[in-house]
């Protein structure tokens, strides 16, 4: 019979989430690295007594301190209630990156806010959630339509490949229509990828007729919803709310799918509508100073034909840069 560890019980699991063991991805040892040189920490041997490379095992260290009956930030007990077999990956039951989301939230800068998941965003209809167009076959890629993948979408804007693009007969089949279904301002955000999994981007006016990939989350204010896109990216970037997302990512590979576990992402809510524009003025003068200024070159682009410019050609501004709190 095998002596139960003094840890050890019944009613909760022990979980660690360190994220590293000492190995590196190409099987070797994985060396602590000093911020401040920037070269590899040496420690002393205890055989040899020489210098060699601090190895980085922040899982040793966990089992170290379960053998002493300690916890560190990685380690934790939770109750098996709340463990789901299904979803046996460590980082998924990381509680570190909710607390602080709910600390920020009792500080007196969210003085009158509240919070909520975007799950619960959604089904209370002030948001809407939706999936990319879908993927062409790279030999579909001969036309006018312009094709945005997921590498597309970098540093909080949609940026257009125009050697990237489909004939509009492909571009009708994938949206399922005459038009793309998208909006000006709409936030768009990676949802199959690696790293930047949870950065949000924003779609400018004229961008809209494109064709999306199915790998990419598609959000936008509901029409009941007090707040604007403006303020849902300047919520979604902040740091305690883009930390959520080291939760429901499980790999860090070229093709990992958070599938719907996006929803559980806590944001807050502002009290008023007077409030979310006060906090999100800086973005939305950033973007409609990006829009305006984008419409103003098309406008010169279509009168003077002779550059070759990627916002020229499938991309099309009619009008004046509308406020996205119009027409919702």
């Amino acid at each position: 019979m095998i002596a139960k560890p003094s840890w050890f019980s019944e009613e909760t699991i022990m979980v660690s989430t360190a994220p590293t063991c000492g190995l590196s991805k190409g099987g070797r040892l994985l060396p602590i690295i000093d911020p401040a040189t920037g070269k590899r920490k040496q420690v002393k041997d205890p055989e040899t007594q020489g210098l060699v490379d601090a190895v980085n095992d922040q899982l040793l260290e966990d089992a170290k301190a379960l053998a002493k009956g300690k916890r560190t930030d990685t380690l934790t007990f939770l109750p098996k209630a709340d463990v789901n077999i299904r979803c046996a990956v460590p980082v998924y039951y990381d509680r570190r990156y909710g607390k602080q989301f709910r600390a920020a939230m009792a500080t007196k800068e969210f003085k009158g806010f509240t919070f909520s998941t975007l799950g619960e965003l959604c089904d209370e209809g002030l948001i809407t959630i939706r999936g990319g167009h879908g993927s062409p076959s790279q030999d579909q890629r001969i036309g006018e339509v312009p094709y945005i993948k997921v590498s597309d979408l970098r540093a909080g804007l949609v940026n257009i490949n125009p050697t990237n693009r489909v004939p509009r007969s492909v571009a009708k089949y994938f949206w399922k229509g005459e038009s793309s279904g998208l909006r000006a301002f709409d936030l768009l955000c990676p949802e199959r990828t690696s790293k930047n999994i949870g950065d949000f981007c924003i779609l400018l006016p004229g961008q809209e007729q494109v064709v999306t990939t199915k790998e990419v989350i598609i959000i936008r204010p509901g029409v009941t919803a007090h707040f604007d896109p403006f303020y849902l990216l300047w919520a979604l970037t902040l740091k305690v709310v883009r930390d959520q997302w080291r939760r429901v990512v499980f790999m860090q590979t070229n093709r990992e799918d958070v599938g719907k576990r996006y929803l559980e992402i806590e944001i807050p809510i502002p009290p008023n509508a007077k409030r979310a524009k006060e906090v999100s003025q800086a973005f939305r003068q950033y973007y409609q100073t990006i829009a305006g200024a984008r419409a103003d070159l098309i406008t010169y682009l279509n009168k003077n034909t002779e550059h070759h410019f990627f916002v020229s050609g499938a991309e099309e501004i009619l009008g004046e840069v509308d406020d996205p709190e119009d027409g919702r």
